[in-house]
């Protein structure tokens, strides 16, 4: 079983990203938790324990910038180890790019 983490940043201003809803849901779409992330841009847990598969994190990007070109980001990931995962995303009006962190 793994554990999932993610943390967002506003690279347009080199600062997190606060209030930004998140939702977890698996591949076909079933919601399991959601969250919004805390004045450090971090949402430290994220649903409970997570078996192997794919999963979707979906952030609700609309809310943090006035005139933002992406008003949702989604990032698809696989879980095939019994490792924390955490999916960071780095953020700006139009653009966004994310990885798997540590």
């Amino acid at each position: 079983m793994s554990t999932l983490s993610t943390h967002v940043l506003d690279t347009s201003a080199g600062l997190p990203a606060t209030g930004i809803r998140v939702r977890l849901e698996t591949r076909s779409g079933t919601p399991l938790a959601e969250g919004f992330t805390d004045h450090d841009g971090r949402i430290g847990s994220l649903g409970d324990e997570l078996d192997a598969g794919d999963y979707v994190l979906r952030f609700e990007t609309e809310t943090h910038f006035e005139h933002g070109f992406f008003p949702e980001v989604v990032v698809v990931f696989t879980i095939s180890d019994d490792r924390h995962h955490h999916v960071p995303v780095l953020l700006s009006p139009y653009g966004y790019s994310t990885y798997r962190g540590s």
